[in-house]
């Protein structure tokens, strides 16, 4: 059955993809599209498609010289294929090392040759010639994501190569059948328009050497990098970001234009890689006045099209396209530029703005249209000619499709719908686009009424659009429902088109009236319980029902469930009856039923058989269910499978099935289309409609007579409209005779209908208030609320939380709000009541609150017998308690995080220390001294001080053994007396700590186990040397803590002291009576660490919480409290003692102060009335009151001194303890100055070391570098050797044809000697006539800018080609002699024929000879640049091993010098950097032997001196007396001869000899300002005449250039006739000329030697007689 069903390729293609789009040829472009390439034709805008034999179609491109496209496909190891046009036949395949995908594909402008560049894993760019199949070159460029790809038209051999951040500029070097690769890598400028050279980070320009700081090294040698990674690191500081490319175009000078997304316009030398900033030229004042009010009339314009102005000048450039005139470039502006470019300047001006962000430009071959291709899919043409504006050329969807169907009755149009919201209408014959219309809105789902020509869109609002398609050309909105704030999923009519079943969010499913007459009135929503994945609506006319089975998405389980419900024509008539208040469908009136199914689906379609088709995405199956009750399993909730099918695809999949149910269509993300006959799931069809790389197929639809086949891709953008080719007779019968049967029924409702629908007024809508009352945000997850309404407490008030615009309300906000309206007129009366009663209520229970607060203690109730409502308060008050409890949990949690956070920091920070840090504070000065915190050394640490301890150890035992060796030798050679010296000098420099550097010997360090300083060359006695010291310093430490220990339990004794003190204090101060602060010292937390780890019960200052059993303990402890205390009051004993003896037994001396005489009874009567005895008894009051005052006195005073005494003895001993903490002090600050000595002789260390690892490093990476460069060397030489040997080869090749040439023309005369002379001579002038220069068939327009492009060496194929039709004229009877027979003739032209092939071959052999000479000299002189590179590197070697070697002997001396040792006299520094450093007990042994040996010398030099000093006075005075006789005699000579000058006579002979010279000198003045003006005038002579040269020289430049051009043909011609000389037998006469002229340049050269010799030979004997001459002079 599946032979007799056949789906051809698609019926019609529609969609758009804005990437690779181009000419085919002058009138056709082609684009790729999904599986697909259109073709479309510009004038008739008829489209083509092709499809991609292997699914998705990759990379595009297009020749319009060659009329072929190549294209490539996207599976796995893709292929690239390539077609001819129109035919559409395939040529070729071309199979490459791709893994993935081709991203780049590019024709050259000539040749048979095509570039490819793939992308992850490889990223190699290829070079094919794709006539031959043949790779010509591949290079990989690993993590290079291209942009774009082109060939330069003028030279093949050139290519451009383009990605975000870097240009690259291809050579292809041609050796006979050779290629290769040459890479020019252009250096891009940064984002401030400056080009700066390239930093030599691996190999500095230059080596600046520092005495301390060492050598200036590489970045990638101070960093430790080794490999290649040390080659091309570079520093974040000194990487500057460069511009970032974006398009690009080849000019006719071989020139790249490249922009840039800062703004910038570049121009690239292709041959060496250079870019230029091109700048824009000043404008004049009034074309900057004429260019702002464009640019407002553009703005203006803008603004009222809806869009933003935006600046041309912040436009990104995305696309650029050269032409003669110049340069048009266009970018997300929208906006198209034109650049005249002069020089590295241009003038810009705008041509067209089209508001659109612009992809690319294409010029048409002739290069009179340009076309201008949008992001969204609109292409424009634009003439430059008429300087018109564009014109709109193709307008496609501006996003992917979301869906399509069929418009009723299904055989004329179809409409479809993106995800932006663009609906468009389709011509069902030929795929042309009758309409659109943009709702702005995003959709989600979309369908077409089978009863009326109405359309259904929803959206992801909740919302659903209805358009009136009546007029195809012209669709229009003519309502909208607002449902709910769910989206809608999917919209299904039933096949009558009475239903519309809308799909949302959360299990709702909204019915709605699908017909026009009834204002697609919303009839009600099924609430389900889980969500739908997929709904089957099926329509049985006999019982006019309308059945509808949901798919759900079962969380629990492998299993699905169906969830079935039947709606009736009852439904549109009594609506009421079967939905309440709310809008939802009783349960009972659409008969719900249920099923549960075995395996899990995704989607699922109903037959009117009770037959269910499931997609088992899990299982890849299709599964067959019958709803009925004998399939029921076991369990009688289950339902198992009849039968079971492989989809033979993959991925997530649907199901959909045919309006006749007689095919089931299953379609998956892999793309495939599979079509079952339901009956025998046999498949029918298969087509390839779309592929898994652009997400599969996302949605499908049959015509309503099952013709045709509308299917979607996911994200390729595609529309394809399948039709049938072949269908059994049988299932066409079927097939029409459903559709016949159902054709009646459809147009009966759709006349009706349909003129309801164009009655309908067109509604309006304002976008901005839409979107401001529905918000996004409000869209996503919004829950549906039951109850939307909120009731005050004072007034109970009603108040709607909607607005009361219902048009912005959903259709179930409106019911509720309907629900609670009527409820609330319902009850108002009640409501009324209910509401006067608690406000009597609430104020008689305030009042009662009130007289309960005037009322007793005992007799007031508590607050909460006033709460009316105790449910309500346990209920806030578990609310409260629930809060109380989480924010309980956060705080316990948060604690819990500060104590882990505080055992990590104790654990790493505090228990490690085996000695902690704490300070010592003075008493009375603010001074403290801290202790070192001390970590305890390792296991680790102690063995390796352990091991460097030894290695010291013996390395002194061996050095005192040789020192006593050199000692017993020295005592043989030096006498006693120098050797108690020597001895005395080596002591004072073993006993000097200057050369140690430190002062730690003197602080608890031992300095006698370091090495010494002059002696430290090894790395590992540097890392003994720093291992000991850092033991000094552990050391030193160790000792300061101790006596930091000592002050610090002084401290606590002294505090201990005073608190006794201050005890006896504080009682003399009670005695005394005075309110006097005592001194109490404390240690404090800087002395007390562990002080910080614990909490005190002071520290917290919020209240504790208790739990109750701690509250019950508290309370309990305050009850036994308060009884001990009430019991202590009621004690007899001391009741008595109180009111006896003042609760005292006896009276102490400290008493004496309390103690009081009680005054007579009688003192308060006059003292005339007292009696004797009263008087006598007032007399020893008086007495008994001063003793006790003088007592007490003496008390006092006795008291205050103690108290003095104990004050000072404090205070001195406090004072004494401050002069130790400061001595401390002292001690402390030195010992720092101890460590930091130590510490900088490990830093100096360790900076050694560092610099010794970096010269590693560095060595390390030059060995590698060179490793490279050598194989590289090796491949160059094999390179060399190999093209030398190929071209030797070649020679011979070549000139063998070149015998044959003289061959044949020596055998023409004898081949033809037979005939007659005159007939001879006259053939002989017709075998050297040649026709004109073959011109190749492409004849290029006068506009193309690329039209005198360089061909390649194949297109001497096509030059022959020519060259054979041009002599086919020649070889007509026409140019036959008279006379002559016709056989000869032939004969003759067959001789011709030969002769002129035989040329044209030496002439191809003769350029494919220069070809490879000259890539033999490329490659030689890349030979020498790697030589020069390896001489190089081998330098900085031999620089880095020197600068090792002087590093390690010249060594960082610390020195420790007293203040005042070092005094300089000037304020200058010296200059020490030619100064050695040696030790004191060799330049003391040196002067001792000096000394020794100077006054020996001295004593010789006295003998001869007595002795010569009477022969040198006697030869001085001879010398004397000749010397004055000379004198004498030359004053005679002078007086005799001596002349008067005029000067003199003048000087002489004038009296005012000084104004006369001012005189002369001022008349000098005079014409020296003459002779500058003069000069001047000179000077603008001469700058004139040098402007009328520099025109002359502009004049002479244009005349060279045309000489230049006609120099260029005259080297062809030179070049031809070179080749005849070659050919003619003068080769003799040429070499004889060479060894004549070869035999003089050995001559000159051998004259040149011999003067050099000579010129030798006289400065060696100038130097000697020099040097005899200086000899000759006495030595002084």
């Amino acid at each position: 059955m599946g032979q007799m069903f056949e789906l051809p390729c698609p019926f019609w293609v529609q969609g758009f993809s804005n990437k690779n789009f181009g000419f085919i040829n002058k009138q056709t472009v082609c684009y790729p599209c999904g599986n697909y390439i259109l073709f479309l034709d510009v004038k008739t805008k008829k489209t083509i498609a092709l499809q991609c034999p292997a699914g998705q179609v990759g990379a595009l491109t297009a020749n319009w010289n060659s009329q072929v496209l190549a294209f490539s496909d996207r599976k796995l190891n893709p292929i690239i294929y390539i077609y001819t046009f129109p035919v559409l036949s395939k040529l070729t395949e071309l199979k490459g090392n791709a893994q993935l995908d081709y991203s780049l594909l590019a024709f050259s402008f000539t040749g048979p040759y095509l570039a490819s560049y793939s992308s992850i894993p490889e990223f190699a760019l290829s070079v094919w010639n794709w006539q031959e199949n043949i790779l010509l070159c591949c290079e990989s460029q690993p993590g290079l994501t291209a942009t774009s790809l082109s060939f330069n038209p003028m030279n093949w051999q050139q290519l451009c190569l383009v990605n975000e951040n870097s240009v690259t500029v291809w050579h292809i070097e041609r050796n006979n059948d050779e290629h290769h690769f040459k890479q020019i890598l252009v250096e891009l400028p940064d984002g401030q328009e400056s080009l700066s050279p390239s930093k030599g980070l691996f190999f500095p320009v230059s080596h600046t050497e520092d005495q301390y700081y060492g050598p200036d090294l590489p970045v990638s040698a101070i960093a430790g990098l080794l490999g290649d990674e040390a080659e091309t690191f570079m520093p974040r500081d000194s990487v500057k970001p460069s511009v970032h490319p974006t398009a690009h175009c080849w000019t006719a000078t071989s020139e790249i234009y490249l922009a840039c997304e800062e703004g910038y316009v570049l121009a690239i030398d292709a041959e060496t890689g250079s870019a230029s900033v091109l700048q824009q030229k000043p404008l004049p004042e009034y074309v900057c006045k004429v260019s702002d009010i464009v640019s407002y009339v553009r703005g203006e314009v803008q603004k009222k099209k809806g869009c933003k102005p935006k600046d041309p000048q912040e436009s990104v450039l995305h696309a650029m396209a050269f032409c003669n005139e110049g340069l048009y470039a266009a970018g997300s502006g929208g906006i198209l530029f034109f650049y005249h470019i002069k020089d590295l300047q241009y003038e810009m001006k705008i041509c067209v703005d089209i508001l659109k962000p612009i992809s690319s430009l294409i010029f048409s071959p002739d290069y009179t249209v340009l076309l201008l291709v949008t992001d969204e899919g609109t292409v424009y043409a634009y003439k430059p000619a008429h300087s018109g504006e564009a014109v709109k050329l193709l307008e496609t969807c501006s996003s992917c499709f979301l869906a399509a169907d069929f418009l009723t009755p299904g055989d004329k149009y179809c409409v479809s719908v993106t995800i932006s919201g663009e609906v468009q209408v389709w011509f069902l014959e030929d795929g042309t686009c009758l309409s659109k219309l943009n709702l702005d809105i995003e959709a989600t789902a979309m369908a077409c009424c089978p009863s009326s020509s109405s359309v259904a869109v929803g959206t992801g609002r909740g919302q659903i659009y209805f358009l009136d398609v009546t007029k195809a050309e012209a669709p229009r909105v003519v309502h909208r429902i607002f449902l709910s704030k769910f989206p809608v999923l999917s919209l299904h009519y039933d096949q009558s088109g009475q239903f519309l079943i809308t799909r949302a969010a959360e299990g709702h499913i909204f019915i709605l009236d699908a017909r026009p007459s009834k204002l697609f009135q919303v009839l009600g929503y099924v609430a389900l319980a889980d969500e739908v994945l997929d709904l089957s609506v099926v329509s049985d006319f006999k019982k006019d029902v309308v059945e509808v089975t949901a798919l759900l998405n079962v969380a629990v389980g492998q299993r699905a469930r169906l969830e079935v419900f039947y709606l009736s024509s009852a439904l549109t008539t009594d609506n009421d009856e079967y939905v309440n208040e709310q809008g939802m469908f009783d349960a009972s009136a659409i008969k719900k039923e249920h099923y549960d199914l075995d395996c899990p689906l995704s989607s699922a379609v109903r037959l009117k058989d009770n037959t269910v088709y499931g997609y088992c995405t899990s299982g890849l199956f299709i599964y067959k269910y019958h709803l009925s009750e004998k399939n029921i399993s076991e369990d009688p909730s289950i339902f198992l499978s009849e039968k079971r099918t492989r989809s033979n695809q993959f991925g997530l999949g649907f199901l959909c099935l045919s309006p006749n149910s007689q095919w089931l269509a299953s379609a998956a993300s892999d793309g495939v289309l599979f079509i079952y006959h339901t009956s025998t799931m046999d498949i029918l069809a298969r087509m390839h409609c779309h592929s898994y790389q652009g997400g599969g197929i996302r949605s499908m639809v049959f015509s309503l007579d099952a013709k045709f086949i509308l299917v979607i891709g996911k994200n390729d953008g595609a529309l394809v409209c399948l039709k049938w080719k072949k269908m059994k007779n049988t299932e066409a019968e079927e097939d029409d005779f459903h559709w016949l049967s159902l054709l009646p029924i459809l147009n009966k409702s759709t006349s009706n209908e349909d003129a309801v629908l164009q009655s309908m007024a067109e509604w309006h809508f304002d976008p901005e208030s839409t979107a401001e009352s529905l918000p996004e945000e409000k869209f996503k997850d919004a829950p549906l609320k039951s109850s939307n309404v909120e009731v005050t407490e004072e007034d109970g008030n009603v108040t709607s939380l909607y607005s009361a615009n219902t048009n912005e309300m959903t259709w179930i906000d409106q019911k509720i709000k309907k629900v609670i309206r009527e409820e609330t007129e319902r009850f108002a009366n009640q409501k009324k009541e209910l509401q006067m009663g608690i406000k009597k209520l609430r104020k008689t229970i305030q009042k009662m609150m009130h007289e309960n607060e005037l009322v007793p203690d005992i007799e007031k109730l508590e607050q909460q017998e006033f709460n009316l409502d105790v449910e309500e308060q346990e209920r806030a008050q578990a609310k409260a308690e629930q809060e109380v409890a989480r924010a309980r949990k956060e705080i316990e949690m948060e604690n819990l995080a500060n104590r882990y956070l505080k055992d990590v920091i104790k654990h790493e920070c505090w228990d490690p220390m085996s000695v902690k840090g704490r300070a010592v504070k003075c008493f009375h000065i603010t001074s403290e001294v801290k202790n070192y915190p001390m970590k305890e050394r390792t296991e680790e640490e102690l063995e390796i001080l352990e091991k460097v301890l030894q290695i010291k150890k013996l390395e002194t035992a061996d050095h005192k053994v040789q020192k006593k060796n050199l000692k017993t030798e020295s005592e043989t050679v030096l006498p006693k007396e120098e050797q108690e010296k020597t001895e005395e000098v080596m002591a004072d420099n073993s006993a000097s700590s200057c050369l140690i550097g430190s002062l730690s010997s003197q602080y608890g360090g031992d300095t006698s186990i370091l090495y010494h300083q002059l002696d430290l060359h090894t790395r590992e006695q540097k890392v003994n040397q720093i291992v000991l010291l850092k033991d000094i310093i552990y050391k030193v430490k160790t000792a300061f803590n101790k006596e930091f220990d000592i002050v610090a339990r002084q401290k606590e004794q002294e505090i201990a002291r005073v608190k006794e003190r201050n005890l006896r204090i504080r009682e003399i101060l009670e005695q005394l009576d005075l309110q006097l602060e005592v001194w109490e010292p404390a240690l404090t937390d800087d002395e007390i660490p562990e002080r910080a780890l614990t909490v005190q019960d002071s520290e917290i200052k919020v209240e504790k919480y208790l739990t109750q059993e701690e509250r019950e303990k508290a309370e309990m402890l305050a009850k036994l409290e308060m009884e001990r205390r009430l019991a202590e009051k009621d004690n007899e004993r001391l009741r008595a003692l109180n009111d006896m003896m003042g609760g005292v037994l006896e009276v102490k001396k400290e008493d004496i102060l309390k103690m009081d005489i009680p005054p007579p009874p009688f003192l308060s009567k006059p003292e005339h009335v007292w009696n004797e005895e009263e008087k006598r008894i007032f007399r020893e009051y008086e007495i008994k009151v001063k003793e006790l005052n003088e007592e007490k006195e003496e008390y006092r005073r006795a008291l205050e001194d103690e108290l003095k005494k104990l004050e000072a003895s404090i205070q001195e001993t406090t004072q004494n303890f401050d002069e130790i903490v400061c001595k401390l002090s002292e001690r402390k600050v030195k010992s720092e100055m101890v460590i930091y000595q130590e510490e900088l002789k490990i830093v100096n260390l360790v900076y050694a070391l560092l610099l010794d690892e970096e010269l590693d490093s560095r060595k390390a990476g030059l060995h590698n570098f060179l490793a490279k460069k050598e194989k590289e060397k090796v491949k160059t030489m094999k390179i060399l050797q190999t093209t030398k040997n190929k071209i030797e080869a070649y020679i011979d090749t070549y000139e063998s044809a070149i015998v044959e040439e003289k061959k044949l023309e020596c055998g023409f005369t004898k081949e033809f000697a037979d005939l007659p002379a005159h007939l001879l001579n006259e053939l002989a002038q017709l075998y050297k006539q040649r026709p004109e220069a073959p011109r190749t068939e492409v004849v290029f327009d006068t506009a193309n800018p690329y039209g005198n492009c360089s061909g390649s060496a194949e297109d001497y194929q096509g030059a022959r080609t020519l060259l054979g039709k041009s002599m086919d004229q020649l070889d007509s009877l026409e140019h036959m002699p008279n006379g002559l027979d016709p056989s000869i003739w032939e004969r003759f032209c067959l001789a011709r024929r030969n002769k002129v092939e035989t040329e044209e071959l030496v002439k191809q052999k003769a350029l494919t000879l220069a070809e490879m000479q000259a890539f033999l000299q490329r490659r030689m002189d890349d030979n020498e640049k790697i030589k020069s590179e390896l001489e190089g590197i081998y330098q900085e070697l031999r620089w880095v091993q020197e600068e090792k070697m002087k590093f390690q002997w010249n060594l960082t001396i610390q020195f420790l010098l007293k203040q005042g040792q070092v005094e300089l006299e000037s304020t200058g520094i010296p200059e020490y950097s030619d100064a050695i450093l040696i030790n004191r007990s060799v330049v003391e042994e040196l002067n001792c032997s000096i000394m020794a040996q100077g006054g020996k010398k001295i004593a010789s030099m006295l003998e001869c001196k007595d002795f010569s000093k009477g022969i040198f006075h006697l030869e001085w005075e001879h010398k004397k007396m000749r010397m004055q006789i000379e004198d004498l005699e030359q004053k005679a000579r002078d007086i005799a001869t001596l002349p008067i000058s005029k000067d003199c006579q003048l000087f002489l002979s004038v009296q005012n000899y000084d104004t006369h010279i001012t005189h002369q000198i001022s008349v000098m003045e005079q014409s020296l300002g003459i002779l500058d003006k003069l000069h001047k005038k000179n000077v603008k002579k001469h700058r004139k005449r040098i402007k009328e040269l520099e025109k002359c020289i502009s004049l002479k430049e244009q005349a060279n250039h045309k000489l230049s051009l006609e120099l260029r043909e005259m080297l062809v011609s030179v070049s031809e006739r070179r080749h005849i000389f070659k050919a003619a037998d003068t080769q003799h006469v040429s070499n004889e000329i060479a060894k004549q002229r070869y035999q003089e340049i050995l001559k000159q050269k051998h004259l040149r030697d011999l003067v050099k010799e000579q010129e030798e030979q006289f400065e060696i004997l100038q130097a000697e007689a020099e040097r005899l001459r200086l000899r000759a002079f006495p030595i002084l």
